[in-house]
Protein backbone atom coordinates (compact mmCIF):
# COMPACT_ATOMS: atom_id res chain seq x y z
CA UNK A 1 0.00 0.00 0.00
CA UNK A 2 1.66 3.53 -0.89
CA UNK A 3 0.96 6.09 1.94
CA UNK A 4 -0.80 9.58 0.96
CA UNK A 5 -1.46 10.84 4.06
CA UNK A 6 0.17 10.64 7.36
CA UNK A 7 -1.02 12.16 10.77
CA UNK A 8 1.73 13.53 13.05
CA UNK A 9 0.37 13.63 16.91
CA UNK A 10 2.53 16.86 17.42
CA UNK A 11 2.00 20.61 17.05
CA UNK A 12 2.95 21.89 13.43
CA UNK A 13 6.81 22.61 13.19
CA UNK A 14 7.15 26.55 13.69
CA UNK A 15 10.30 26.89 10.93
CA UNK A 16 10.01 25.95 7.47
CA UNK A 17 13.43 24.25 7.85
CA UNK A 18 11.61 20.85 9.58
CA UNK A 19 12.97 17.53 7.94
CA UNK A 20 8.82 17.15 8.00
CA UNK A 21 8.37 19.16 5.16
CA UNK A 22 11.28 18.04 3.10
CA UNK A 23 9.75 14.73 3.51
CA UNK A 24 6.51 15.66 2.22
CA UNK A 25 8.40 16.87 -1.35
CA UNK A 26 10.27 14.37 -1.25
CA UNK A 27 8.39 11.33 -0.99
CA UNK A 28 4.85 13.26 -2.19
CA UNK A 29 2.95 12.47 0.42
CA UNK A 30 0.86 14.79 2.58
CA UNK A 31 1.68 15.34 6.44
CA UNK A 32 -1.07 16.76 8.83
CA UNK A 33 0.51 17.83 12.49
CA UNK A 34 -2.62 17.35 15.08
CA UNK A 35 -1.77 16.37 18.90
CA UNK A 36 -3.62 13.35 20.35
CA UNK A 37 -2.43 14.82 23.81
CA UNK A 38 -2.86 18.43 25.32
CA UNK A 39 -1.64 20.25 28.22
CA UNK A 40 -4.01 21.31 31.17
CA UNK A 41 -2.40 23.14 34.32
CA UNK A 42 -2.15 21.57 37.87
CA UNK A 43 -3.58 23.86 40.51
CA UNK A 44 -1.36 25.12 43.87
CA UNK A 45 -3.59 23.10 45.74
CA UNK A 46 -2.49 19.85 44.05
CA UNK A 47 1.28 20.92 43.60
CA UNK A 48 1.44 21.39 47.08
CA UNK A 49 1.00 17.94 47.63
CA UNK A 50 4.53 16.97 46.22
CA UNK A 51 5.81 18.57 49.36
CA UNK A 52 8.56 20.56 46.78
CA UNK A 53 10.37 23.82 47.79
CA UNK A 54 10.81 25.77 44.80
CA UNK A 55 13.16 28.22 46.74
CA UNK A 56 15.52 25.41 47.98
CA UNK A 57 17.02 25.02 44.46
CA UNK A 58 19.38 27.22 42.77
CA UNK A 59 18.33 26.44 38.97
CA UNK A 60 15.42 24.99 36.82
CA UNK A 61 15.48 23.08 34.21
CA UNK A 62 13.10 23.83 31.68
CA UNK A 63 12.37 20.94 28.46
CA UNK A 64 9.69 23.05 27.38
CA UNK A 65 8.09 26.26 26.70
CA UNK A 66 4.89 24.50 28.52
CA UNK A 67 7.09 24.16 31.52
CA UNK A 68 7.89 27.95 31.71
CA UNK A 69 4.62 28.92 31.35
CA UNK A 70 3.51 26.70 34.37
CA UNK A 71 6.34 26.89 36.55
CA UNK A 72 6.08 30.81 36.64
CA UNK A 73 1.95 30.84 36.85
CA UNK A 74 2.33 28.42 40.21
CA UNK A 75 4.97 30.52 42.06
CA UNK A 76 2.60 33.85 41.39
CA UNK A 77 -0.90 31.62 42.79
CA UNK A 78 1.77 30.25 45.63
CA UNK A 79 3.22 34.05 45.96
CA UNK A 80 6.55 32.97 45.39
CA UNK A 81 9.36 35.55 44.75
CA UNK A 82 11.81 33.82 42.41
CA UNK A 83 15.45 35.59 43.45
CA UNK A 84 17.38 37.29 41.38
CA UNK A 85 20.23 34.51 41.56
CA UNK A 86 17.93 31.49 40.43
CA UNK A 87 19.51 30.39 36.94
CA UNK A 88 17.95 28.63 33.92
CA UNK A 89 19.15 25.63 32.03
CA UNK A 90 16.64 25.35 28.76
CA UNK A 91 16.71 22.66 26.22
CA UNK A 92 17.17 25.08 23.66
CA UNK A 93 18.01 28.48 22.49
CA UNK A 94 14.10 29.21 21.84
CA UNK A 95 12.63 28.05 24.99
CA UNK A 96 15.18 30.04 26.85
CA UNK A 97 14.25 33.21 24.66
CA UNK A 98 10.49 32.56 25.83
CA UNK A 99 12.02 33.19 29.28
CA UNK A 100 12.01 36.81 28.50
CA UNK A 101 8.29 36.94 28.72
CA UNK A 102 8.79 36.52 32.53
CA UNK A 103 12.30 37.62 33.26
CA UNK A 104 15.26 40.08 32.78
CA UNK A 105 17.38 37.90 30.23
CA UNK A 106 20.98 37.53 31.66
CA UNK A 107 23.47 35.26 30.17
CA UNK A 108 25.04 34.74 33.14
CA UNK A 109 22.14 32.98 34.19
CA UNK A 110 20.40 31.24 31.82
CA UNK A 111 21.64 28.48 29.50
CA UNK A 112 20.66 26.35 26.68
CA UNK A 113 22.16 23.46 24.61
CA UNK A 114 23.12 24.58 20.94
CA UNK A 115 21.36 21.18 18.85
CA UNK A 116 18.32 21.15 21.33
CA UNK A 117 19.54 17.67 22.39
CA UNK A 118 19.09 16.99 26.20
CA UNK A 119 22.30 15.74 25.97
CA UNK A 120 24.15 18.81 25.04
CA UNK A 121 22.32 20.69 27.73
CA UNK A 122 23.73 17.82 30.74
CA UNK A 123 27.28 18.33 29.35
CA UNK A 124 26.32 22.42 30.39
CA UNK A 125 25.08 21.68 33.79
CA UNK A 126 27.45 19.03 34.71
CA UNK A 127 30.17 22.10 34.38
CA UNK A 128 27.64 23.46 37.08
CA UNK A 129 27.67 20.81 39.90
CA UNK A 130 27.39 22.87 43.00
CA UNK A 131 23.58 23.90 41.47
CA UNK A 132 20.73 22.16 43.42
CA UNK A 133 18.53 21.68 40.00
CA UNK A 134 14.39 21.43 39.93
CA UNK A 135 13.14 19.94 36.59
CA UNK A 136 10.00 21.04 35.51
CA UNK A 137 8.07 18.44 33.91
CA UNK A 138 4.20 17.04 33.15
CA UNK A 139 3.24 14.06 34.94
CA UNK A 140 4.33 11.71 31.52
CA UNK A 141 8.12 11.88 31.78
CA UNK A 142 10.38 11.28 28.64
CA UNK A 143 12.07 8.31 29.69
CA UNK A 144 15.05 9.50 27.66
CA UNK A 145 15.45 12.77 29.48
CA UNK A 146 14.95 11.10 32.85
CA UNK A 147 17.89 8.21 31.99
CA UNK A 148 20.44 11.27 30.90
CA UNK A 149 19.70 13.09 34.12
CA UNK A 150 20.17 10.29 36.37
CA UNK A 151 23.73 9.62 34.34
CA UNK A 152 24.93 12.98 34.95
CA UNK A 153 26.79 14.57 37.69
CA UNK A 154 24.19 17.23 39.05
CA UNK A 155 21.81 16.55 41.53
CA UNK A 156 17.96 17.34 40.89
CA UNK A 157 14.45 16.97 41.75
CA UNK A 158 11.51 16.82 39.37
CA UNK A 159 8.65 19.22 39.95
CA UNK A 160 4.96 17.86 37.97
CA UNK A 161 3.79 21.39 37.33
CA UNK A 162 1.06 21.11 34.50
CA UNK A 163 -0.52 17.04 33.16
CA UNK A 164 -0.48 15.53 29.46
CA UNK A 165 -4.27 14.62 28.77
CA UNK A 166 -6.08 13.68 25.84
CA UNK A 167 -6.79 15.98 23.06
CA UNK A 168 -10.26 15.01 22.19
CA UNK A 169 -11.33 14.57 18.27
CA UNK A 170 -14.61 16.28 17.29
CA UNK A 171 -17.65 14.52 15.61
CA UNK A 172 -17.09 16.34 11.89
CA UNK A 173 -13.07 15.74 12.50
CA UNK A 174 -11.55 13.72 9.06
CA UNK A 175 -9.75 10.88 10.54
CA UNK A 176 -8.86 9.54 7.08
CA UNK A 177 -5.11 8.71 7.36
CA UNK A 178 -2.68 6.15 5.88
CA UNK A 179 -0.02 6.41 8.49
CA UNK A 180 -0.17 7.77 12.62
CA UNK A 181 2.97 8.54 14.55
CA UNK A 182 3.08 9.10 18.18
CA UNK A 183 5.38 10.26 20.63
CA UNK A 184 4.08 8.96 23.93
CA UNK A 185 2.03 6.20 25.48
CA UNK A 186 -0.42 8.92 26.23
CA UNK A 187 -1.10 9.32 22.42
CA UNK A 188 -2.21 5.89 22.15
CA UNK A 189 -4.32 5.85 25.03
CA UNK A 190 -6.16 8.94 23.19
CA UNK A 191 -6.26 7.01 19.49
CA UNK A 192 -8.19 4.29 21.61
CA UNK A 193 -10.11 6.86 23.88
CA UNK A 194 -11.54 8.72 20.90
CA UNK A 195 -11.84 5.55 17.97
CA UNK A 196 -12.79 2.61 20.65
CA UNK A 197 -13.25 0.39 17.44
CA UNK A 198 -10.24 1.17 15.93
CA UNK A 199 -9.18 -1.47 13.35
CA UNK A 200 -5.73 -0.62 11.74
CA UNK A 201 -5.73 -3.23 8.70
CA UNK A 202 -3.39 -1.67 6.24
CA UNK A 203 -2.71 1.64 8.58
CA UNK A 204 0.88 2.17 9.32
CA UNK A 205 1.91 3.35 12.77
CA UNK A 206 5.35 4.93 13.89
CA UNK A 207 6.26 6.04 17.06
CA UNK A 208 9.00 7.19 18.90
CA UNK A 209 10.48 6.10 22.83
CA UNK A 210 10.91 2.40 23.75
CA UNK A 211 7.79 3.12 26.19
CA UNK A 212 5.41 4.12 23.07
CA UNK A 213 6.29 1.16 21.34
CA UNK A 214 4.81 -1.14 24.60
CA UNK A 215 1.90 1.07 24.41
CA UNK A 216 1.31 0.54 20.62
CA UNK A 217 2.33 -3.89 21.23
CA UNK A 218 -0.02 -3.66 25.02
CA UNK A 219 -3.20 -2.41 22.53
CA UNK A 220 -2.41 -5.05 20.18
CA UNK A 221 -1.76 -3.10 17.25
CA UNK A 222 1.07 -3.38 14.21
CA UNK A 223 4.17 -0.60 15.11
CA UNK A 224 6.14 -0.43 11.27
CA UNK A 225 7.91 2.70 11.74
CA UNK A 226 10.18 3.33 15.39
CA UNK A 227 12.50 5.50 16.57
CA UNK A 228 15.43 5.31 17.77
CA UNK A 229 17.18 2.73 17.01
CA UNK A 230 21.00 1.95 15.95
CA UNK A 231 21.76 4.03 13.14
CA UNK A 232 18.09 5.94 13.65
CA UNK A 233 18.22 8.28 16.29
CA UNK A 234 14.92 10.30 14.70
CA UNK A 235 11.54 9.81 13.94
CA UNK A 236 11.93 12.03 10.65
CA UNK A 237 14.69 9.33 9.64
CA UNK A 238 12.87 6.68 10.23
CA UNK A 239 9.79 7.61 8.75
CA UNK A 240 11.81 8.90 5.55
CA UNK A 241 13.46 4.99 5.61
CA UNK A 242 10.23 3.34 6.27
CA UNK A 243 9.02 5.52 2.87
CA UNK A 244 12.22 4.65 0.92
CA UNK A 245 11.17 1.13 1.69
CA UNK A 246 7.31 1.35 1.25
CA UNK A 247 8.13 2.66 -2.23
CA UNK A 248 10.60 0.10 -3.41
CA UNK A 249 7.36 -2.74 -2.25
CA UNK A 250 4.81 -0.83 -4.03
CA UNK A 251 7.22 -0.59 -7.59
CA UNK A 252 7.51 -4.07 -7.78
Amino acid sequence: MKIKKILVSQPQPTTEKSPYFDISEKYNVKIDFRPFIKVEAIPAKEFRTQRISILDHTAIIFNARHGIDHFFRLCEEMRITIPETMKYFCISESVAVYLQRYIHYRKRKVFFGATGKLADLVTIMNKHTDEKYLLITSDVQNEETMSQLEKSKITYNKAVMYKTVSNDFGPDEEFNYDMLMFFSPVGIASLLKNFPNFEQGDIAIGCFGATTAQAVRDAGLRLDCEAPLPGVPSMTMALENFLKETNKKVRK
